[in-house]
């Protein structure tokens, strides 16, 4: 038995022993595909980083050119404006006033037909009432 007994177990420690090697050797080779992809997401994220870097730098020189083209569009404008005031102050200064009329000129316009219809009418009313004008249409 003890032979037996002695077979097995360096049998066991053998099977064991090179399970032990498979999974350190497996290991090993995870460790290495680890180490490989840390390195290409090292590599990735550095890309990603320079080019954020860029679109920064990008954007700030954008803002920059916005800016200065606010404020010259704005003193432009100034000079613009005050260069209109000063051309509608000479134009308005230069032209003679016109003189307004004396009398406003009535707008009152009576046809020949409905003032002979009207006055007599306006006979038989007394003076004091004022003079109004009927127009008549025909019925239809």
């Amino acid at each position: 038995m003890k032979s037996a007994t002695k077979k097995l177990t360096t049998e066991i420690a053998e099977t064991l022993s090179g399970k032990i090697a498979a999974v350190s050797a497996g290991s090993k080779k995870i460790k290495k595909s680890i180490e490989k992809a840390a390195a290409k997401l090292a590599k990735k994220v550095a890309k990603f980083e320079k080019e954020t870097e860029k679109k920064k730098a990008k954007d700030a020189k954008n803002a920059e050119k916005k800016l200065k083209t606010k404020d010259k569009g704005k003193k432009e404008g100034k000079k613009e404006k005050a260069a209109k005031v000063a051309a509608l102050v000479a134009a308005a200064s230069s032209k003679a006033t016109i003189a307004a009329p004396a009398k406003p000129v009535p707008a009152k316009t009576v046809s020949a037909k409905p003032a002979a219809r009207s006055t007599s009418r306006s006979a038989a009313k007394p003076a004091g009432v004022a003079e109004q004008t009927v127009v008549e249409t025909p019925a239809q």
